[in-house]
């Protein structure tokens, strides 16, 4: 036999016991160091990833759970959009714009001086669209104008007014009326793009 052995043999038997203790722990260390320690470590990022991935589907189950509401907002802003539309007309409809103005005027009872429309002013996605307008007739008529401008279903601002040639003939005074009415329309993609390239 090999001499080695025989005197691991010969050893008391508390050795090795001892001897025999620390091969195991020697065994058991290496196992633990090459096999347990690095499942150990994919284990506990594999439990990161997981728990990534858990608060992920909740973020995602309350987006779905809140579905529902936003279709509803969608809907609502959908409304609103439309409801912008029509106050904000496009450039098809600004003359029948213009015309329902001079219409309102007349059916006040004002006669119409000057009309005449200035160039446009674009601005980020609207653009407004300005008027010089000159009226004459009585104040009343000039106050029923102001009005029903006002009551349009599209917005139009009266800025710039002005008081000339107030005059009083048979009981009735008659006032010349200068002023600036501003309507605005949508930009259209292109002419927000030609705009930004000026």
């Amino acid at each position: 036999m090999d001499p080695r052995i025989d005197k691991l043999l010969k050893l008391p038997k508390k050795q090795k016991i001892a001897l025999l203790v620390a091969v195991v722990a020697i065994e058991a260390a290496a196992l633990y160091l090459g096999l347990c320690q690095p499942k150990q470590k994919e284990l506990q990022e594999l439990r990161t990833k997981l728990d990534g991935v858990q608060t992920e589907v909740q973020e995602k189950q309350k987006i779905a759970n809140n579905l529902p509401k936003l279709k509803r907002e969608y809907q609502q802003l959908q409304k609103d959009l439309e409801n912008a539309l029509t106050e904000l007309p496009n450039q098809k409809e600004i003359p029948s714009l213009l015309t329902s103005i001079t219409s309102v005027g007349k059916n006040a009872g004002l006669d119409f001086l000057l009309f005449r429309p200035r160039p446009e002013v674009p601005k980020d996605f609207y653009a407004d669209v300005p008027v010089d307008i000159s009226v004459s007739g009585s104040f009343h008529s000039v106050a029923n104008f102001f009005t029903a401008v006002g009551n349009l279903p599209r917005i139009v601002n009266i800025t710039d007014v002005s008081f000339a040639d107030i005059k009083s003939s048979g009981g009735r005074t008659s006032v010349r009326v200068n002023c600036l009415a501003t309507t605005f329309r949508f930009l259209d993609k292109k002419e927000i793009k030609d705009e930004k390239k000026k």
